[in-house]
């Protein structure tokens, strides 16, 4: 417990700190291209220098998602997944934290992850 004389900073949430947007994707491959362009984006990578990999999430034997890997320069991770029950991808930064949530306005077809992967 904090004294109550001492001087204390609250600090902003996660909530109150993550960006939500909408967006319309036709499919997979567009999704990727986003998804890899956003990464990027984040930590002011050029995009045509990284490469971002695909690797389907599976819950009891079927794919429930999909999740988007950009490895770049001194050990940086960022990631996105997909979650096919919501039709959302969140975006998380290089110490794992969520900064982006984006809501798909198209239901993509969860079949076709397997060509694309």
């Amino acid at each position: 417990m904090i004294p109550p004389d001492k001087d204390v900073r609250l600090l902003s949430t996660q909530a109150e700190t993550m960006q939500e947007l909408d967006r319309n994707l036709s499919d997979f491959s567009e999704l990727h291209g986003f998804v890899h362009e956003t990464l990027c984006e984040s930590e002011n990578l050029l995009s045509n220098q990284f490469q971002t990999r695909i690797k389907p999430l599976r819950s009891k034997g079927s794919v429930c998602g999909v999740e988007y890997i950009l490895r770049g320069p001194r050990s940086l991770r960022l990631s996105a997944i997909w979650a096919a029950d919501q039709n959302v991808v969140y975006f998380y930064n290089a110490i794992g934290e969520r900064y982006l949530k984006v809501k798909l306005s198209n239901r993509l077809d969860v079949s076709q992850i397997e060509k694309v992967a």
